[in-house]
Formats: C-alpha cells, structure tokens, sequence
C-alpha cells in the first residue's frame, strides 16, 4: 500500500510538520486551494454525518422488503412493519426506525452494476467511474476541500474525521493529497476510555505528557538556535495545537462520559450507537463531514443470523442519532446519509457453503437520506417485485452526490484544484457520464 492509500492517522499528522488548523500541506509541498465557484448553490446544510455500511446491506432485509417475493427472498425475514408515514413500510428489525420515517426519505432504485468491493466503493463514494487515469476524491474530501480551513472553519478537530477506522478501500483523498484525507480515530467509543488515536493516551498521564514535551523541549538545540526559521516556526504552532487537542479543551469532546446515561443507553451501548452519539458531537462541535465506519455487512454466510445481530443495534444507534438531532435543532443542517457501495442479492443462497448467504449486488439497491435541507417521508424510484432491478427512476451515484454537494452549497460544476493543472470538476460533466437519472428533486 502506498502513501496516497493510507488514511492519516493523528501521530502521522504531527509527524508530517502541518496541522490543518494551520493550513498547511500534510506530506506535500503542492499548494492545492479551491477556486471559488461564482454562483455557488445556496446551502441548506453545513454538515454531514456518512453511516457508512461497510460490505453492502441487503437492501431486502433494510429498507427496500419483498415479502411477496417468498421464501427464497425474503427468508425468515417476510413480515415488513409499518412506519409513522401512510404506504412507506421497511424491515421487521427496524422498529425504532419505522417512527422516524417522516425524517428521511429513501432511495430505493440506486444502481451502477458493479459486484466488486473496492471498485463499487470508489465509484459510490466518489460518483466516478474506476478505472480512470485520474484517482478522484471522495465526497468527505471534497467537503474538507470547500468546507474545511481553505474556507472559514476553524476548530481544532479535523474538518473529516472518520470513525473509527479508516475505510480502507481506495485513498479517501484521491488527486487532492494528504491534507484532505481523513482523521481517522481508532479506539472504542463504547469503552470506559474512547482511545483516540494521538489524542487520548491510556495509562499516560497529563503530567507525564507535560513532562514529556518539556524534555523535547530541552533536547530542542537546533531549534534554539534558530529561532527565526520559518520552518521551525511552522512546527512550533503545530507542536500547540497537537498539545491543545491532548490536553486542552478539544479533548473533552471524545469524552462521552460527559453525556447523560440515559441517553448513551438510547443510543446503545455498543460501538455503532456510541459512534453515532460521538459524530452528533462532532458536528455539533463545528467538524463538516463525519463518517462511522460501520463494518459487519459482507454477509456471504449465515446472512440471517448476522441480521438478527446487527439490525437491531443499527436500528437503535440510527434511530436515536436522527431523534437526537432533531431535538436539537441540528437535524434542518445536518445530512445523514445510510448506505454501501451496494446491495445483497436478493435471491437467498441456501446451499453450501453459504447456508443461507447473501452475495455482491450493484444492479439495484438503496440509500437513505436524512436532513440538511432533504425532505422526510418520500420514496424515490422502485426495484421491480424481487429487488433484482430498478423498475422506476434509476438513481446512479453521480446523481446522488450531486446532490448532497447542491444542498451543502457546493457547486458541482466547480473546478477542483489537480496538481497538473488539469481541468476536473467536482462532478463529472455530461459529456464524461454514459447514464444519468438526475438530481434528486424530488426530495430537494
């Protein structure tokens, strides 16, 4: 793995001499600013919170049920609820969810054909097609790139913080460099101690850390003597502000333990739910893009039972984030988007060695947005009676970061910084997309 595929971690950040806070470039020297757009879009939301499921959900057993398809679809899971929004229904294991309804729309007819991980993901998360000379950013850089400190936001927290561990398939920041990759946290949030990586040292105290730095301090000679060097003056600024996340006020926020019980219960004590309350205190905080990392999907055997597992912990922490969200007036900025680089096949592969398995499947699955500006309670497009193909309104993933970046205010006609020089836009334009179903305007 090379450099541009790795996800910076907060000692590599230090290490690189450049604190974003700073505006400074991490492990590059190319100064890669965004034009600004002329008439950028008017932006509904500031921020986005990216459940990202990692593997590929079944889009059957979530938000997109076949009951009628039988038992060789559906499984055990053939009995679909009603939600609080008349005609919409979604999975029986996702009760807390279906009384949120009226607070997300869901595509059900999203599709690009693509049954491979890395491939799928990269084009999910990017709306680009791989295999291109180019690598693209994906979505959570390019919110870094016009929404992060090149552009008026200040906190000391990264402005793309990945929870809790990086994505791992394709470099997040593509073309644009290291400085837009993601912070990537690492730890537990469920654990009596969140362990954030550089942040939160277990065992070490602030004493210790004082000390420490101290004696870095003491054995600093070359610094010393000279003072006026601009690359030291560099460093020193990035030494403060590594320090003030360790050991001033930032820290507090990877702190849960400030949060009542009662609602960490309502989340659920288990890493999902707490990483959806620590992304709530993250853009709460100020940071414009978070993403949860949700692994556990790839349900190639015994699909059932991992469902019986992970629906209701997903349905708990999700449910509880858009509530808590909306309680406090964050849920109108802040867009929370559900969703995989694809689906699962909806017909049940019973024999061996799957007993009961659900494979790959990009031809038609679904997503879920929430908030920031999007409306609630909608449908967009149709699988046809199994969920095998988009019937109504195909929606490709072009379409659908497009999107997003409309209600952030991000013109996706934008020209994006390359280092070459290059012509590239933040979407490709209509001439570069072999099929497009349009922005989502039915929920705009």
């Amino acid at each position: 793995m090379n450099d541009e595929q790795k996800t910076i971690s907060r000692r590599e950040w230090l290490k690189c001499g450049a604190l974003g806070a700073a505006g400074l470039a991490l492990g590059s020297h190319l100064d890669v600013r965004a034009a600004a757009p002329a008439a950028p879009p008017a932006a509904k939301a500031r921020a986005v919170i990216q459940i990202w499921m990692w593997g590929g959900p079944a889009h059957t057993d979530t938000f997109d049920p076949k009951p009628e398809a039988g038992y060789n679809y559906c499984g055990p899971l053939d009995k679909p609820i009603p939600t609080n929004v008349d005609g919409i229904r979604i999975g029986q294991l996702l009760p807390l969810l279906a009384q949120q309804a009226d607070k997300y729309s869901i595509i059900r007819s999203m599709t690009h054909g693509i049954n491979a991980h890395e491939t799928a993901s990269y084009l999910v998360q990017t709306g680009r097609m791989p295999g291109e000379r180019l690598v693209y950013p994906c979505v959570g850089a390019v919110v870094s790139l016009f929404k992060g400190y090149d552009h008026g936001y200040q906190g000391i927290i990264p402005p793309y913080v990945v929870l809790t561990s990086p994505q791992g398939r394709f470099s997040e920041a593509g073309f644009l460099g290291s400085k837009y990759k993601p912070f990537a946290t690492g730890g537990d949030p469920n654990q009596k101690i969140f362990a954030v990586e550089g942040i939160v040292a277990q065992g070490i105290s602030d004493e210790r850390q004082l000390a420490r730095r101290q004696l870095m301090h003491d054995l600093d000679t070359l610094g010393k003597a000279m003072p006026e060097a601009e690359a030291f003056a560099q460093l020193d600024e990035c030494e403060t502000k590594a320090y003030e996340l360790m050991l001033g006020d930032a820290r507090k926020l990877f702190d849960l333990a400030q949060e009542k019980d009662e609602l960490r219960d309502r989340y659920g004590r288990h890493t999902f739910g707490q990483s959806c309350l620590m992304a709530r205190r993250l853009v709460e905080y100020g940071v414009p893009y978070v993403t949860i990392n949700y692994k556990g999907w790839d349900t190639h055997k015994q699909h059932f039972e991992t469902m019986n597992r992970n629906l209701p912990q997903m349905d708990q922490g999700m449910s509880a984030l858009l509530a808590d969200l909306s309680d406090r007036g964050l849920l109108d900025s802040t867009i929370v988007w559900w969703g995989g680089e694809f689906g699962r096949t909806p017909k049940v592969q019973w024999e061996a060695p799957w007993n009961g398995g659900r494979s790959h499947y990009g031809p038609c699955f679904s997503a879920v947005l929430a908030g920031g500006g999007f409306k609630g309670g909608r449908i967009v497009g149709a699988s046809d009676a199994k969920g095998e193909q988009v019937a109504e309104r195909p929606v490709y993933p072009h379409d659908f970061i497009g999107s997003l970046y409309e209600m952030l205010g991000i013109d996706p006609n934008s020209a994006l910084p390359h280092p070459a020089g290059l012509d590239v836009r933040v979407t490709p334009p209509p001439n570069e997309m072999a099929k497009s179903g349009g922005r989502l305007v039915e929920i705009m």
